[in-house]
């Protein structure tokens, strides 16, 4: 879709600079190097249940489903997206910028990424397979597309999808749920991997980590639970990532915001995880980010609309009255 079919398509897509440099990126991807395959009928609908999608989504995923035919400017884009997700499959990389897909776009415009994962979905299992990552742990991990979208709905009171960038980790062989926790291969930067460094840690810039993830929508993350994943960790990327090794772990997150000691006791989940990591940095100032972690809806409501159930949500609500910014934070971890 060289020229002005390129052209067009951006158009549709609105415009922009974000648009024009992700849709030559495609581009210059050149044709795909597989048949792009997506499954239909009740292959269709076994899939998306083995993500996790919901049963009430699942008809509107069918009707809406992209071919060749129906609408050319999506499917290039499916399979052009599709080849952009195999390119990448095991490769730690920076999180790539994908802007949001317009109201022009249709229908198709808030399931888009669902049949790019779904069609993605044989290559990444195929590189499970030959990592030898056991089925369930495979599984466990790609329905974090399922629970992707149970946030959408939530957050925007809508089915649908629009966060590609986040499982793009997934789908990519990148990131892994082990348990209560999920942990992504990275590569530690310049200044965070100083700042480990000069803290003590037994690594520096460039180094291999693992990066902590805490999911939603997967019950407490009781100290347990988390005992559980690490340990579990260790021997995993030891035994299906030999060619490095892993000896730290960093977690960026609201959760790691000092500030939050001051509310919560000594023995709640979130103070007794925040303890595992040596604290290295302090976040820029982000209230919208904290509200919309913890409440897993719109962070731009007037604050009386948030419900204040629990200390956790009064503490955060109060401080944020009181004229105070939460920032979260950034530590780690010996594994």
């Amino acid at each position: 879709m060289a020229g002005m079919g390129t052209d067009r398509l951006i158009e549709r897509l609105g415009g922009g600079d974000d648009v024009r440099s992700w849709v030559e990126r495609l581009d210059a991807l050149g044709e795909p190097s597989r048949p792009v395959v997506l499954p239909a009928g009740s292959d269709l609908v076994e899939t998306l249940l083995r993500l996790s999608v919901a049963h009430e989504d699942i008809d509107t995923l069918l009707a809406l489903r992209p071919t060749p035919d129906g609408d050319p400017d999506a499917w290039w884009l499916l399979g052009r997206s599709v080849e952009n997700v195999v390119r990448r499959m095991g490769v730690v990389a920076d999180w790539e910028r994908i802007p949001p897909l317009p109201e022009s776009f249709g229908p198709l415009r808030r399931w888009f990424w669902v049949y790019v994962f779904v069609a993605a979905l044989p290559h990444v299992r195929a590189y499970h397979a030959e990592r030898r990552i056991p089925d369930d742990i495979s599984w466990a991990t790609l329905a974090d597309l399922g629970r992707q979208m149970a946030v959408h709905r939530k957050r925007h009171g809508e089915s649908g999808f629009d966060d590609p960038v986040w499982v793009t980790l997934h789908f990519t062989g990148a990131i892994y749920q082990l348990g209560r926790l999920q942990f992504e291969l990275v590569r530690l930067g310049d200044t965070t991997g100083q700042r480990m460094l000069d803290g003590g840690a037994p690594v520096g810039p460039d180094a291999p980590a693992l990066s902590v993830h805490i999911p939603g929508y997967s019950g407490p993350f009781s100290a347990e639970a988390c005992d559980a994943s690490f340990a579990q960790a260790v021997p995993f990327f030891a035994q299906h990532f030999p060619e490095d090794r892993y000896e730290v772990g960093i977690c960026h997150s609201w959760l790691l915001d000092p500030q939050l000691a001051e509310y919560l006791p000594e023995a709640s989940n979130i103070v007794r995880f925040q303890r595992r990591f040596q604290p290295i940095n302090e976040l820029p100032a982000d209230n919208a980010g904290t509200l919309r972690f913890l409440f897993g809806i719109d962070p731009d409501l007037p604050l009386d609309a948030y419900p204040q159930r629990t200390t956790l949500e009064r503490a955060v609500i109060g401080h944020i009255r009181a004229g105070r910014h939460w920032r979260g934070g950034v530590g780690w971890l010996r594994l």
